[in-house]
């Protein structure tokens, strides 16, 4: 009779410990993500050696030892925070709906959302413009990295795949080649827009100019992939 009486003890004074470590591992994991979301901001305005500690800290209504802790240092944080982008764009890609039993629509649309996304997410071309100031040294150095360029070259591979079964596109592309293709097109335009404006003499950032941008993308990657019709 005893027995009975001594589990009910034990799960009661349990449960409150158990609740109270849940919750300190959520404050954990906030305070985690808030100075993640405060480094992104402040990186991408200020650069890495110029988006100090206290900045970032201070962004993140934080204190400057918590960044030491959740992520060893300086260059431990913005080496995630570019594992974090690049997660971003993985996650939006994989939400892509790319209907393969129409090849030519589904390319399209890939081409559409890399201009989009790079359109819509500035701070990803910021952020990468950085890190190729500094040679890529703290990419490098990232575990992950590899993780998020394989979807994206694969979403590729299959659109193209679908489309040399159909007898649409050419049999002797590479996926890669093709990525790198669309993927300059869109970044060169978004990251040089304020620069080529000025050497141009008129806004590309106007939202015809990038409507027209956006067909030429598309039309050039077609002419690229589709079978040729000569001899």
């Amino acid at each position: 009779m005893s027995a009975t009486p001594t589990k009910t003890r034990t799960a009661s004074t349990r449960a409150p410990s158990a609740r109270r470590t849940g919750v300190r591992e959520q404050a954990a994991q906030t305070t985690r993500d808030n100075i993640l979301k405060a480094a992104i901001k402040v990186f991408a305005r200020y650069g890495y050696e110029g988006g100090s500690v206290e900045k970032i800290s201070k962004a993140a209504k934080s204190f400057d030892r918590m960044i030491y802790y959740y992520f060893g240092s300086k260059e431990g944080l913005f080496i995630e925070v570019l594992e974090e982008i690049y997660r971003r764009m993985n996650d939006a890609e994989t939400a892509l709906d790319i209907r393969l039993d129409t090849p030519v629509e589904a390319l399209k649309a890939v081409v559409r959302f890399v201009s989009q996304y790079y359109r819509k997410h500035p701070e990803f071309v910021t952020l990468l413009n950085t890190e190729n100031l500094h040679k890529g040294k703290h990419i490098s150095k990232s575990m992950r990295a590899r993780e998020y360029s394989s979807p994206a070259v694969s979403v590729i591979e299959q659109v193209l795949a679908a489309g040399v079964a159909s007898k649409e596109f050419r049999a002797d592309l590479r996926a890669r080649d093709l990525y790198l293709l669309i993927a300059s097109m869109g970044y060169f335009y978004q990251s040089n827009r304020y620069t080529l404006s000025a050497f141009l003499g008129e806004d590309i950032d106007q939202p015809e100019a990038v409507a027209h941008w956006d067909d030429f993308m598309i039309d050039t990657v077609l002419r690229t992939v589709r079978q040729s019709t000569t001899p």
